[in-house]
């Protein structure tokens, strides 16, 4: 988005915290609901609501200070990748399946938990793990059936899209950890494993009528600021050996989804290759920026505090010749690279830093990206071109009926 010129395209956009609807009856016959699935990239929240610590939560400052001013749960400064889609969809915000007194499922919901994995040993016992989100699915078509009456839930469940994020936390798990489980067995024993996991939850959602299928490929994990601040002399450099075994699950995961396409009638999916998103805005940050119109003023001295909350409900979007300033280094953490997962200082470290603008950086804090490069990516979703989302983009999921 760079350019030679300074040209602002400004989109008024009302910011408000938007509340899912409670609907009654049936669906309209052009309804479609989205069911999220996986890990923290997702997750809006449900880790507030089960026996786990701070580590697995975001429920606190300054997560969530820029579009909700207050912390949801999601791991970033703002709004996540699902609900961009939700709004591209015309859908509210999908709300979390364990949040309290949330019964009325029928524009989906989000089943994501903050660290979970494929692997039911990853985060064991923290988090909710794919297949038990897998079970809270199967809880949520049987009270569907109840509620809508068989035809109308299947016809409901056949037309809902997807969406699954699962997968990197089992690869970076062991080695946090300094577990012995890479040891145990080769890298594409291992892959093969988490694989075969994803396989049957996906199998399984298909036999209670899921038929469309929207994935995100690992980005390059070994690339992560929590991930370049724990290579040796604190090089800037990439923990490759990490990116090696996600190039190794990204083609496995691609396999795997053909395969399912030419075995399961009706199978249909988007595959998003985050990877190659993820490394172009790290070699190119000043290409892929976007700006807060506030976040702009502020920088630029035309305005010296913040707005109010009531003001800042009212912002625009600028797209313009300035990009991302800072792709490798967090905007909250502490240490090299900002790459200690110290944001919020809930942690066990207190210590940490707060950048004045998360919309120049890539990343929020040590392992997540800000709202800002999330909207890029769901965007990318929405309506990418082949090379980045095939067979399918997002789009055309939701129209195919």
């Amino acid at each position: 988005m760079a350019s030679s010129s300074f040209h602002l395209c400004v989109l008024f956009l009302f910011a408000s915290l938007l509340i899912p609807t409670i609907c009654h009856g049936s669906p309209d016959d052009d309804h479609m609901a989205l069911f999220i699935f996986g890990d923290s990239l997702f997750d809006a929240g449900n880790n507030n609501y089960i026996n786990t610590n701070t580590s697995y939560r975001a429920n606190f400052w300054p997560y969530g200070e820029t579009t909700f001013n207050y912390p949801t749960g999601r791991f970033s400064d703002g709004r996540l990748i699902p609900d961009f889609i939700a709004e591209y969809a015309k859908l509210p915000l999908i709300p979390p399946y364990k949040q309290p007194g949330n019964h009325q499922f029928i524009n989906g919901v989000n089943f994501a938990s903050g660290g979970a994995g494929a692997l039911v040993q990853t985060h064991r016992g923290m988090v909710i793990d794919f297949k038990t989100q897998l079970s809270y699915f199967k809880d949520v078509e049987r009270l569907l059936r109840q509620q809508l009456g068989d035809k109308e839930a299947k016809k409901l469940l056949t037309r809902a899209v997807y969406l699954v994020s699962i997968g990197s936390n089992d690869y970076i798990f062991p080695l946090v950890t300094n577990s012995s489980f890479f040891q145990s067995y080769s890298q594409e024993e291992y892959v093969e494993m988490v694989i075969g996991n994803i396989t049957v939850v996906i199998e399984e959602i298909y036999k209670k009528g899921g038929r469309k299928f929207g994935f995100i490929s690992s980005p390059p994990l070994g690339c992560l600021p929590g991930m370049r601040s724990v290579k040796p002399g604190n090089s800037s450099d990439c923990m490759e050996e990490l990116n090696a075994i996600v190039k190794l699950h990204n083609h496995a995961l691609s396999q795997v989804l053909q395969k399912q396409e030419r075995q399961l009638k009706g199978f249909i999916y988007s595959n998003f290759d985050s990877y190659t998103s993820f490394s172009e805005r790290m070699g190119n940050p000043s290409r892929y920026g976007m700006l807060r119109v506030y976040d702009y003023l502020l920088r630029s001295k035309k305005i010296e505090k913040r707005i109010s909350h009531e003001n800042y409900k009212i912002l625009t979007y600028i797209i313009c010749c300035e990009g991302f300033e800072e792709a490798k280094s967090a905007c909250c953490g502490s240490g090299p690279f900002r790459g200690v997962y110290s944001c919020g200082g809930k942690r066990g470290v207190k210590e940490y830093q707060l950048c004045d603008n998360a919309s120049a950086y890539l990343f929020f804090d040590s392992v997540h990206p800000t709202e800002i490069a999330n909207q890029q990516f769901a965007k990318l979703m929405w309506n990418g071109t082949s090379n980045i989302a095939w067979p399918y983009n997002l789009k055309a999921l939701f129209g195919l009926t």
